[in-house]
């Protein structure tokens, strides 16, 4: 946990007992605690758990044989692990338990018989509070208000479900043997709405890659076993979906090289499979996907025709060919580092490591060969050690210049075998710990940690001087209205200098400015139903949805919504400026049936800002043998925007409403006027 210095790993000795130990100095000195769990065999995939927001509470998982024991053991603690309780459940766990993330003392978890137990005091007593509990198959998804005292039934025929973002996903087979689609709802189940996918057969499958409170990243698997599929984003509902990135890479393991650059705000990179593994990367939250520059101090290969990086992720870590997966951190701005190669595609020989200072922007080859690293200090300081299965290590690499210079540190005379490295989570630290073995004199392995602490190393604490104010996502080449303009705004951060090898201290705190931009074309993305062209910014209508409506069920009607392609990026807050042109031919109808896949709710008006009902008053005239006709026509229809009415001239038939909202023609209006009136 952040601050504490505790560490608490559990080591199995292979030929005594589980030897379990205490640290609270980042692991530069252990105690032996086996005895207060009684010498208990931990659990390996899931033995300790750590409370959220409060490291002090820890609940170790006892290895217990199902046939030997009712139920399962665990060891809680309240002071991170200097003091541990014994407690007999009366059931044996089949995950890791998990906590409330508001109040830790409630505890759930799933058993080996599929009921679901909770705790209410930290682990002291269990009530069975549901039976039958299931993750995954053709289920009924229910929901409990009250802590497990009642439950409803929200949803039917689910194959599977997830909660990421406050959006509710439901994988529904609505009839038997029918494709499988999505269901949402943002309301925690009291409404679903049919999300606008493509369905999924049984051999086909939905991924939610990632997502919060403005947007969703979905994969859609191809049918067949292609191994890739296709990338949709959400509007902010988690309903309508545009898609984002074709041949987009899921392994048969069922991994995916997705990866959310945290340390810049809307950066994205992952792989596609098109002649070999390709890496893309967005800045817009997935609105543009475009290829990694290649890193200036490194060479493309002779053969190759479009050099650009390429970086290994989920799927290469999966297949041993690196040990890490690429690394970022929200406190170290703009600093990403990963293992890649250069070339036309991913090679699958010995990677390098590479890293970016601009979230992705611009990449150096930073350090040769596969190694295991950290980013410590808030982004001030990495530290590296290499990667080898054949060869013993005693030194550690760091820089304090986002790895443009490196230096070497011996920490040992008695060189191990690396196994990893550990550190605090977060990046405040100057500690980390190496930990690995070595052979002892009977040939058998001695484990080993040694902890490092470059307080001793960077003992000049930064000043002001030390910090630069850096704008994100700038590329000093364009107008400097727009120049770091992302998502509606741009951000200046303070920032410490390449060249200033001093530490930030466990203090140190992000500072940003923000402010906001005028609107542009990069600040849309392609509506449900088109796609943005290669290499441009224009959003064509699909080929499939050519002559096709797009029938969306929203609040209880039908919509049928015809328009030009574009819509703003979920979480955008640009103003004014650009505004793409846009017409909606609207009309409603009623849905009919419920569409939500619960039998217990029916669809309700949502209170939203946004569509509301006004009346339009729209003036014309028509120039009839030098005398004037003036129509007045009234209309009711759902608009996004305000009504701009302007005067009219009088030998021309005008029709000026905003753009943003509605284009009705003058033939339309007369149509309309005469259903209602007679003339």
């Amino acid at each position: 946990g952040d601050g504490t210095g505790v560490s608490l790993p559990a080591v199995l000795d292979f030929f005594t007992d589980l030897l379990s130990f205490y640290s609270e100095d980042y692991g530069k000195s252990f105690h032996d605690v086996s005895h207060a769990i009684n010498n208990t065999f931990i659990k390996k995939d899931f033995g300790i758990s750590a409370g959220p927001g409060n490291p002090q509470q820890v609940i170790l998982t006892a290895n217990l044989p199902f046939t030997e024991s009712p139920g399962g053991v665990i060891f809680t603690s309240m002071d991170a692990g200097v003091t541990f309780r014994s407690v007999q459940l009366p059931f044996h766990p089949a995950q890791a338990i998990q906590f409330h993330y508001q109040d830790p003392k409630y505890l759930v978890v799933i058993s080996i018989d599929d009921g679901l137990w909770l705790s209410e005091d930290f682990g002291n007593s269990w009530s069975e509070v549901h039976e039958g509990v299931h993750t995954r198959g053709e289920l009924i998804l229910r929901r409990t208000k009250d802590v497990g005292k009642n439950f409803t039934t929200i949803a039917k025929n689910i194959v599977s479900f997830g909660y990421i973002g406050g959006f509710l996903f439901t994988s529904v087979m609505e009839k038997l043997g029918s494709p499988r689609v999505i269901y949402v709802s943002s309301d925690q189940g009291d409404h679903f709405r049919k999300a606008q996918l493509p369905s999924a057969t049984t051999e086909q499958f939905y991924s939610v890659l990632d997502g919060d409170e403005d947007m969703i990243f979905m994969h859609v698997d191809n049918p067949g076993d292609t191994y890739f599929g296709t990338i949709y984003t959400s509007d902010d509902r988690g309903i309508l979906y545009s898609k984002s990135l074709e041949r987009h890479l899921f392994g048969g393991e069922g991994k995916s090289d997705f990866t959310n650059v945290t340390s810049l705000r809307g950066v994205y990179l992952t792989n596609i499979l098109e002649e070999g593994m390709n890496t893309f990367i967005t800045f817009d939250r997935g609105g543009r996907w475009r290829f990694l520059k290649k890193p200036e101090n490194v060479n493309c290969p002779e053969t190759s025709k479009k050099c650009s990086l390429h970086i290994h992720g989920e799927h290469s870590h999966f297949s041993g060919i690196t040990p890490m997966l690429p690394l970022s951190e929200p406190t170290a701005i703009g600093l990403v580092i990963a293992h890649g190669s250069v070339g036309d595609s991913i090679s699958a020989a010995r990677p390098d490591v590479y890293v970016s200072g601009d979230g992705g922007y611009t990449w150096w080859g930073t350090l040769r060969g596969p190694h295991h690293y950290s980013i410590l200090d808030s982004g001030g300081l990495i530290v590296a050690v290499e990667a080898h299965r054949d060869r013993q290590i005693s030194s550690i690499k760091f820089s304090t210049d986002e790895g443009q210079c490196w230096k070497v540190f011996n920490f040992t005379d008695h060189p191990i075998f690396l196994a990893g490295l550990a550190s605090e989570p977060g990046t405040k630290t100057m500690n980390i710990s190496i930990f690995g073995y070595r052979p002892d004199d009977d040939d058998q392995p001695m484990w080993v940690a040694v902890t490092i602490d470059f307080e001793h190393l960077l003992t000049r604490e930064c000043g002001e001087e030390d910090y630069v104010q850096w704008l994100a996502h700038s590329d000093y080449d364009s107008d400097p209205e727009t120049d770091g303009c992302l998502l509606g705004y741009k951000e200046t951060f303070r920032r410490l200098k390449k060249l200033s090898a001093c530490r930030n201290g466990r203090g140190y705190v992000v500072s940003r400015q923000q402010r906001p931009c005028p609107c542009t074309r990069e600040d849309y993305m392609c509506e449900y139903g088109f796609y943005r062209h290669e290499n441009t910014s224009e959003c064509l209508l699909q080929p499939d949805f050519l002559n096709q409506t797009q029938d969306i069920c929203l609040n209880g009607e039908l919509e049928d919504l015809q328009n030009t392609g574009y819509r703003k990026i979920p979480g955008d807050k640009c103003e004014e400026g650009v505004r793409p042109p846009r017409r909606e031919d609207v009309f409603k109808k009623l849905c009919g049936k419920d569409i939500s896949p619960t039998s217990a709710n029916s669809h309700t008006k949502r209170s939203v800002s946004g569509p509301f009902l006004l009346t339009i008053i729209t003036h014309y005239t028509v120039a009839k043998k030098q005398s004037k006709i003036t129509y007045h026509i009234c209309y009711n229809i759902k608009i996004i925007n305000t009504v701009c009415l302007t005067s009219m001239s009088k030998s021309d038939v005008f029709l000026k409403i905003n753009m943003n909202f509605v284009h009705k023609s003058i033939s339309t209006f007369k149509r309309i006027h005469k259903e209602k009136h007679g003339c």
